[in-house]
This record gives C-alpha cells, structure tokens and sequence, in this order.
C-alpha cells in the first residue's frame, strides 16, 4: 500500500519545462517527504453509524469534481471482513456511478454485483418544473414528468451490466399519490422502487430497500462491464461519456482542449480514465437545464492531468474545480448546551 501510495506521488505532474517535457515530484526528490505525511492517511478510519453499524470513511472527493468514491484501501479492507459491502459514489448515476464503474472498478478489479439509485420526489418535481418554495405542495403531474431523470439514471446504471432497485427517500411532505406516480415510472424501466425513512425511523426504516438490494444479489445477474476502452483516445473516451451517459448529441472543445489533447499522450496520459468534471444539476453542462435533456453539445474547455491519480479531467462548462462553500459556515450554528446537548450537528 505504502508502495504504491509513494509510485503515485512520484508521478505527479507539477509543472513543464519549456520543451513541454513534464516535471514531476520525484524530479524534484520530493517523494519521500510527501509519502511520510501521508503514511497515517493512507489508512482508512473505521467509525460507526448512530446505531452501532460499522463504517470506514476514507477520502471524499466529490462527484462533480472528482470521482465521488472512497478509497479502494476501504473497499477492499470492508470486503475482507463483510459478505455485502455498500459503498457511495457521489452525485448521480451520470457523476459519481459512472466514475465508480469506469475508474476505479477498473482501477481495483472490483466487480459490483447490485446497485441502488437514490431519489427524491422533491427532486423529481424540480425536475418536473416546480419552484423550490414550492415542493412541499402535492404535485404529481411534475413528479411524472421529473421521472424522466431517474429514469435516465436507471438507464446508465443498467448499460454497467448492474441490476438495480430505486430507494426513495421519503419526506414528510410525499403524497401517496406522488409516491405512486414515481413508482409505476420506474416500473416502466423493470425496476422496483422502495421507500427509504432511516431519517424518520432509523435503520428500521432502511429494511425495505436492504431486502431489495438481497433479492438483486440473490438473482446473480449482474454482468459488469467498463463503458468504453481505456486505451481508446481521449477525445473518443469523452464523447462515450457525453453521449451515453449524459444524451448529449455532440462535444465541443474548446481551443484549449484540443491542445491538451495532443499534449496528454506525451505524458503518458493518453490510455487511462477520463474523469469528468461537470455540474451535478443536470446531465448537460448547463445547471438550468433540468430533467431528461437530450441532443445538446456538452462544451469542454480544457482537459487536466491527474498523473498521480492516473486519469484526465475534462472540464465541461464553466464548472469549478474548487469546492464551493456555504457563507456561512456550519461551525457558527454549532454549540454544546450546559447539560452537554450538542446543538447544530443535523
């Protein structure tokens, strides 16, 4: 573990000389010294839920950004000690999933055998044109039409080779009506939906949709498969993505782009993952467009090397890279009452 952790910093790209050759931290003997920081990191941390369930967190990057996953440390260290191991890959089906799947998967030689699609019908009526002041509202002509999202989200998980079940998240505001109407949707794609109150019920509220996720299991029929060739060239890899994940009719690359796609290979780069940095509202690049669009051009404006992580990221609109945070931050609601309550944490 310590070796490979110490391969991919040595690999990592910190600037070029002026022949355009990469100068990576191993150039700069700086290997060792990072390796020593992060030899406590490298392991995963083992916690546990609020009632008693274990759990390893390790590493956090999101799905919009980066690939959404834990670390293949912590997937393999809880295959070892669990017969079912269930892990998250963040954003949606088009983000997280399909990083999951095409990255480290490949990465790990990980074969999932079951997947779980997790819903709103809040969202699904965003998606179906409501306001956000007024979801709380019963509106099952937009939960129907907000369907189309998950159920292009069932679509991608299903071209994985990955047999899946839709947990919905239940809120308090759900009509039985919208819950049906969600329901008879996903029905249409041959997937059964299950109501998910581990918020109201705690892990009582879960069972529905673990017994789901057996009976998928129990069914043997997954046959897992990469969406695309890593050693394809990068811009085949990113049109794949664009559309057949997102339903994107085309990309577009911007003059950037296109230099670092005859500069990638040189670096080595040129047969590994893409790692697509997108908005997580919507399958295009444009964050307005919300539901099931198709046929758009997705717009690429530059194309990053992550050598130490072993993947390139493609820029798709005006996405950014850096983390976007509250203004106000979640430490200024928090506080410890005399009885020792704590206050802020939910």
């Amino acid at each position: 573990m310590i070796e490979d952790l110490e391969q991919r910093l040595a690999r990592i790209i910190v600037g070029l000389t002026g022949e355009k050759k990469a100068v990576r931290a191993s150039d700069l003997k700086a290997t060792g010294a990072m390796t020593l920081l992060l030899k406590d990191a490298v392991n995963p941390n083992l916690v546990q839920t609020l009632e008693g369930g274990p759990a390893f967190i390790h590493c956090g990057p999101f799905g919009n950004i980066a690939h959404g996953c834990n670390s293949v440390v912590a997937t393999k260290l809880a295959l070892a000690l669990c017969d079912i191991v269930l892990t998250e890959a963040g954003f949606g089906a088009d983000l997280g999933a399909e990083k999951f799947f095409d990255i480290k998967c490949r990465m790990a030689g990980l074969h999932p055998e079951a997947a779980i699609v997790v819903a709103t019908v809040r969202a699904l009526k965003m998606h179906g044109g409501v306001k956000k002041d007024a979801l709380g509202k019963e509106d099952v002509a937009a939960a129907t039409r907000g369907a189309a999202n998950v159920r292009h989200h069932i679509r991608n998980v299903k071209k994985f080779g990955v047999p899946v079940v839709v947990a919905l998240n239940r809120f308090v505001t759900d009509t039985e009506e919208e819950l049906e109407a969600v329901r008879a949707e996903c029905a249409a794609e041959g997937v059964e939906v299950e109501l998910c109150e581990v918020w109201e019920r705690g892990g009582e509220g879960g069972i529905a949709v673990a017994e789901a996720v057996l009976k998928l299991l129990e069914s043997r029929t997954a046959k897992f498969k990469p969406l695309y060739d890593e050693r394809r060239p990068i811009r085949e890899k990113i049109e794949t993505i664009a559309k057949e994940i997102y339903g994107a009719g085309g990309v577009a690359f911007a003059p950037a782009a296109e230099r670092a796609l005859e500069q990638l290979p040189a670096l080595g780069l040129g047969e590994t993952p893409v790692c697509m940095a997108k908005t997580q509202y919507s399958f295009s690049d444009d964050p307005t467009k919300l539901g099931a669009p198709s046929g758009f051009t997705l717009h690429v404006r530059d194309i990053l090397p992550s050598a130490g992580a072993g993947f390139v990221v493609p820029l798709a609109g005006d996405i950014m890279t850096m983390p976007g945070l509250s203004k106000t931050p979640a430490a200024e609601k928090i506080r410890v009452h005399p009885d020792g309550t704590i206050e802020g944490l939910f």
